[in-house]
């Protein structure tokens, strides 16, 4: 799979996103409300989900989806990176930090969107909308529903909380969508950037109508990070459609400044669970009593050594795994065509 270094970009933004919410201090700030801390809340996480779609859509074909046994081969691919991913994340959750661990339903959305490799830009997006609308009550119910149950691993990353995959799977049918299309081409970046301008109006607007006109209830209407309602969902893939168009943009102008940013990327995994053993080691008043200097002692070492690594060795220890084995896993022999059976000349062909 050819790296897009706007697509690192982006995922680099993801990661330390997520890095600042875990260890960045809270502002609590009158504007945006809760403070800009809070925009790294939530957000940083979905864009990350977003982008896993795409790297399934760049792993299976891109704008050309693949078919046959290259079907067969990405999906073998998919499945076993869906797996070492879940096993990952169940082994970082088992560390026992303040930090909700994305990985296992990461895992679970890499299988899911093996089902959906071969759907049409229409079709990924209509059924990102329906997951987007029906999932959030739905889920709701399910987690009402089994309240009193004992909690299970599939129950949490299915419905729990947090990173609940009856919703969060919209994220990943629009990354496939995104996907699928020229990635190039400026007009899809225009369209992209306006797109996602209109659903953060959508959705944080229609939040505030729903919830101070038309007396909603909070627990479908808000936005609040990790909420998982439909303006959420709709105002989290706004901004997701913002920075990918944007980064994009700017990093085929500026490559090498951006280079480091983009290493991030690189290593994302390798990054994101690095800084969860680091968390991990100094304990969790790294999250409860965050501090400036910490926060931006975990983002400058993080970009410092992933640039690092990048320029003197190439593909992070994590993506090396994930890619060595999947690919071996997925080195499935072509179709053997019959062998046709011998020609026999003619006696007419003999003596003509």
């Amino acid at each position: 799979m050819r790296r897009i270094v706007g697509i690192d970009v982006a995922r680099g933004l993801a990661v330390l996103g997520m890095m600042t919410a875990h260890v960045g201090p809270d502002d609590d700030g009158p504007f945006p409300p809760g403070g800009f801390a809070q925009l790294a809340d939530g957000r940083p996480a979905a864009l990350f989900v977003v982008l896993a779609g795409l790297s399934l859509a760049l792993l299976s074909g891109s704008a050309n989806p693949v078919t046959g046994t290259r079907l067969v081969q990405a999906r073998v691919r998919i499945l076993v990176r869906a797996l070492l991913l879940f096993a990952l994340g169940a082994l970082l959750v088992v560390l026992a930090t303040p930090v909700v661990v994305i990985l296992p339903t990461y895992g679970l959305l890499f299988a899911l969107g093996c089902v959906a490799l071969r759907w049409s830009r229409a079709a990924l997006l209509t059924a990102a909308a329906v997951v987007a609308v029906a999932g959030p009550p739905i889920g709701q119910g399910i987690a009402r529903a089994l309240e009193d149950a004992r909690p299970t691993v599939l129950t949490e990353i299915t419905v729990g909380h947090y990173y609940p995959a009856i919703v969060w799977t919209a994220y990943l049918l629009v990354g496939l969508a995104i996907g699928r299309s020229d990635l190039r081409s400026p007009r899809l970046r225009g369209l992209g950037a306006l797109a996602g301008l209109g659903l953060v109006v959508l959705g944080h607007g229609g939040s505030w109508v729903a919830l101070h006109v038309l007396g909603w209830p909070a627990a479908l209407a808000t936005t609040e990070p990790h909420s998982s309602t439909t303006f959420e969902v709709v105002g989290n893939v706004g901004v997701a459609l913002l920075v990918i168009s944007g980064c994009l943009v700017v990093a085929d102008r500026w490559p090498r400044v951006l280079a480091p940013l983009a290493a991030v990327g690189a290593l994302a995994l390798t990054a994101y669970s690095v800084h969860i053993v680091v968390i991990a080691i100094l304990g969790q008043g790294v999250v409860y009593d965050a501090t400036v200097e910490v926060w931006l002692a975990f983002l400058l070492t993080t970009i410092g050594l992933c640039w690092l690594w990048v320029v003197s060795v190439g593909r992070g220890p994590f993506e090396w795994v994930l890619h060595r084995v999947s690919t071996k896993a997925a080195d499935i022999a072509p179709d053997v065509l019959p062998t046709p059976p011998p020609v026999t000349e003619t006696a007419d062909q003999a003596h003509s």
